[in-house]
């Protein structure tokens, strides 16, 4: 097995050809040297406008996730098309209707999911095999974060429950959905305002919970400053929190708990 260079620099293994090599190794088809140094290889593509990671899946199960944010309709283009060479799914989050559709137009297989405002190029069926996540948000205006973290899950082969607007205005709501609650693995908790949500959940169930404080309030909310402090002063016990509106980095932390879980009962199960 050869790995092409690019601007002088290796690429890198990526999943499947790690599979092989280890295949290979195992038949004798190829020496415990040849593989070493084949997985040494630097893992990574420079394009120019950005150092390409072919390498996260290997070392995280999932593909590097672009940041659309800030980047130009071409850079993002030039790193998508790339990373399609080497996965089967790519997710690129914070994109504007405008780049999706320039990215639709230069590319097939992209969906967009226009309210979490992420994009996705997929060659593969997204299967769910890491468990249930549960993504709650407390009010509508909570949705673009909750759905960026729903959408995140799922492609990372998380089944989600989204349990929307259920906020602590109306707590009878919340209490309604208990049991679709307590049926997931991990909870990821969208509020903004005051951002009590995620303190009451966690005084609810035994699951952990993500809480998302999210830029939406009146002026004391400081966009978010506020449901941020609040839920890092929480009192309700298992809650973690990640940053303002970042809906993104709280799937992320919840499809590797899930995984973990699932892994533990399969083993159990054995």
């Amino acid at each position: 097995m050869t790995f092409p260079q690019r601007h002088g620099i290796f690429r890198g293994v990526t999943t499947e050809e790690a599979e092989q090599l280890l295949d290979q190794f195992r038949t004798g088809e190829i020496t415990r040297e040849a593989v070493l140094k084949s997985f040494q290889r630097a893992p990574f593509i420079d394009i120019g406008c950005a150092k390409v990671d072919t390498h996260r899946a290997l070392r995280k199960g999932f593909p590097e996730v672009v940041f659309g944010q800030g980047k130009t309709d071409t850079q993002i283009l030039a790193i998508l098309q790339k990373l399609a060479q080497h996965s089967q799914v790519v997710l690129v989050t914070r994109v504007a209707s405008s780049t999706a559709m320039f990215l639709q137009d230069s590319m097939e297989d992209i969906t967009y999911h226009q309210i979490a405002r992420c994009l996705v190029w997929n060659k593969r069926p997204v299967i769910s095999k890491f468990g249930k996540i549960c993504v709650v948000s407390a009010g509508t205006s909570d949705f673009p974060v909750a759905e960026e973290a729903a959408v995140t899950a799922e492609i990372m082969g998380c089944e989600v429950d989204r349990i929307y607007d259920v906020g602590v205005a109306g707590l009878h709501r919340l209490l309604n959905q208990l049991d679709r609650l307590q049926d997931g693995n991990v909870i990821i908790v969208a509020a903004g305002m005051e951002g009590a949500l995620p303190s009451v959940v966690a005084g609810l169930v035994a699951q952990p919970v993500i809480a998302v404080p999210t830029s939406v309030g009146y002026g004391a909310s400081f966009q978010g400053l506020a449901a941020l402090l609040g839920m890092l002063t929480s009192c309700g016990s298992g809650v973690t929190v990640v940053n303002i509106d970042n809906g993104f980095g709280a799937a992320y932390a919840a499809c590797q708990i899930s995984a973990m879980v699932m892994g533990s009962v399969n083993r159990k199960t054995e």
